[in-house]
């Protein structure tokens, strides 16, 4: 019997944190749960919450608790207030976020509120703040924490009532023992089954915060296993984290852009096109040998002779917006220091005197953006380091790429001076591949596949027709900006920012593979690009040294983060920043260095 007892008092010290706070535990609690499922996507019928959702908030929640249940209690329910009102404010803030911007609360969110000046936040709060919010899911969270605040006030009531009033009912004491015993053995069974389901998220949690750097977490976040901030407050966190780091490097690329200094500049090239596309690997190029016609358009232009096509090109990265930092910074992979150590290419010419454009149809600051657009954009958005590289950039974005080609000529061709950098960079054949084409642009479907391709499904071949015909849609955006440009001294620069799988031999899946080791298949898929230079008539007549540098280095062994030292040449900056030994058109240019995708793999070596 003395047995019994022992273990029933250690049992019910189980569920005394929870006791303690037992407002606090199931208010919060009812939160948590309540913003998961109000935060499942319409359009998603199959979407579902979290899976470790209800164990795992147990666990976090009698961790507080326990933790508050050692803080003497008049201390403890001022912390609790204050932790009231964080959570209460964040999961409307992220519930906020969702019903308007069908996103909940995300870095870029956060970048973009810290970036709001007064006249903004006014109209925003006008624009958004209205009557109808509390009839939504933030008028549901704001009645749990009306009836939390009604029921501690009937609580504060009925313990003054009861002092003055004693209540002669009570529990008697067994029951109560048995009771707390009960409820401490649930409290240790939902604790031991909580740890077991929760354990890799704090691991993953753990092993997130512990990065140094925006782009680490970004590359983390592609693993399948990656940490799930499944709380709001758990996302509020992660985005102060995510914006720190960036700040980090926007700090030293304002110092490196202070430092940056252009001696002298010859205006070699007047007009300077770079055409930065997105997910198309050179093997599904018509103009690299791919057996179905995508690029009739590009090899008419080859044909010409004005076209030339370089046949050794990788990218650094399979992810745009590590390509973006490598492509833009002066920096190489294999040199000292990081890529914001160094400048940004187009603060050179800036400084040079070339009126700069950047025509996004991706990164443009919004408030629905996933990491990987914040962690390529920020910089580019960044206040000091865009007025520090372009002149003029377009506002808004497009389904479809010809509606970026419409607005430089609607809004952005006058703008244009004696002397032009125009950057176009389009969101190309990205993920899903028949969102990337005008219906009336479906020109392959999945029946043109069944000789070639009897391996895979009729899905499959649909998927890829999708990929082919987003290709070929490509294929008629670049002719139409080359052609923008074939009557003025111009050269033209094509590059994807990274390949793309779709259904590669017997590889059996799309997109990129982000956490696999780099072996020769997924070097060739998702890391070749096609890469070509254009010169127009008048470019070539003025200019026939520069192009027959191009035609003896199309097959050079190229990388595309050393594009910046060929760009300024190709300006006439001289700068103590350009390095000719990695520019691909130089008599000095080192074609041994090795080209090391993701800075660990070298690519010759597979």
């Amino acid at each position: 019997m003395k047995f019994l007892e022992i273990a029933g008092n250690l049992l019910s010290k189980a569920f005394e944190p929870i006791r303690r706070n037992a407002s606090f535990f199931f208010f919060m609690y009812l939160l948590g749960i309540v913003v998961s499922y109000m935060e499942l996507p319409d359009n998603r019928p199959d979407a579902e919450v979290y899976s470790h959702l209800w164990l795992e908030m147990f666990l976090d929640l009698y961790l507080v608790c326990l933790l508050l249940s050692f803080i003497p209690l008049k201390i403890r329910r001022w912390i609790r207030g204050f932790l009231y009102i964080i959570v209460y404010a964040t999961t409307i803030a992220d519930l906020f976020c969702w019903e308007k911007f069908q996103s909940t609360l995300n870095p870029s969110m956060l970048l973009l509120a810290g970036e709001t000046d007064g006249r903004e936040a006014s109209e925003f709060v006008s624009s958004y703040i209205t009557p109808d919010l509390l009839f939504s899911g933030v008028g549901i969270i704001l009645l749990i924490a009306l009836i939390q605040l009604l029921l501690s006030i009937a609580k504060i009531l009925r313990h003054r009532f009861c002092k003055r009033f004693p209540l002669r009912f009570t529990i008697p004491q067994q029951l109560s023992m048995r009771l707390q015993s009960l409820a401490g053995l649930a409290t240790i069974v939902l604790l031991s089954w909580g740890i077991a389901s929760s354990a890799h998220n704090k691991k993953e949690m753990v092993q997130m915060f512990s990065l140094n750097t925006i782009g680490a977490v970004e590359h983390e976040l592609t693993t399948q296993d990656c940490a799930q901030f499944y709380l709001p407050v758990y996302r509020l966190a992660f985005s102060v984290f995510s914006n720190g780091l960036a700040a980090r490097q926007i700090d030293s690329l304002i110092v490196a852009k202070d430092k940056a200094r252009v001696d002298s500049c010859s205006f070699r090239s007047p007009n300077i096109v770079l055409i930065i596309g997105e997910s198309y690997g050179k093997h599904h190029s018509q103009q690299y040998g791919y057996f179905m016609p995508t690029t009739p358009r590009q090899i008419e232009l080859q044909k010409s002779g004005r076209l030339i096509p370089f046949s050794d090109v990788v990218s650094p990265w399979n992810l745009t917006s590590f390509v973006f930092k490598n492509v833009f910074s002066l920096h190489v992979v294999g040199e000292k220091g990081e890529w914001c150590d160094y400048p940004l290419f187009p603060e050179l010419f800036r400084k040079a005197g070339y009126h700069v454009s950047f025509i996004t149809n991706q990164f443009l600051p919004k408030a629905k953006e996933a990491v990987y657009d914040f962690s390529g954009g920020f910089f580019l958005n960044h206040p000091e380091l865009s007025e520090a590289m372009f002149d003029t950039r377009n506002d808004r974005l497009f389904r479809f790429d010809r509606g970026l080609i419409d607005d430089y000529d609607k809004n952005l061709k006058q703008q244009n001076k004696e002397h032009n950098l125009i950057i176009f960079h389009l969101i190309g054949q990205h993920v899903s591949y028949r969102q990337r084409y005008p219906s009336d642009r479906h020109r392959f479907s999945a029946d043109d596949y069944t000789g070639r391709r009897a391996d895979l499904s009729v899905k499959r071949r649909g998927i890829l027709a999708d990929y082919d015909n987003a290709v070929l849609y490509n294929d008629s955006i670049v002719d139409g900006i080359v052609k923008r440009f074939e009557d003025e001294e111009a050269i033209v620069i094509y590059m994807p920012d990274h390949g793309e799988e779709c259904y590669e031999g017997n590889r059996g899946f799309i997109c990129r593979n982000h956490s696999a080791a780099i072996d020769r298949d997924l070097a060739r898929y998702e890391f070749e690009i096609p890469f070509w230079i254009y010169c127009s008539p008048k470019y070539i007549a003025k200019h026939p040294d520069i192009f027959k540098q191009i035609a003896d280095a199309k097959d050079r062994r190229l990388m595309t983060d050393a594009l910046p030292h060929t760009l300024l040449y190709l300006a006439g900056i001289h700068s103590k920043d350009y390095r000719p030994e990695y520019d691909v058109l130089s008599t000095k240019y080192n074609e041994k260095r090795p080209r090391l995708l993701k800075n660990k793999t070298d690519y010759d070596k597979l």
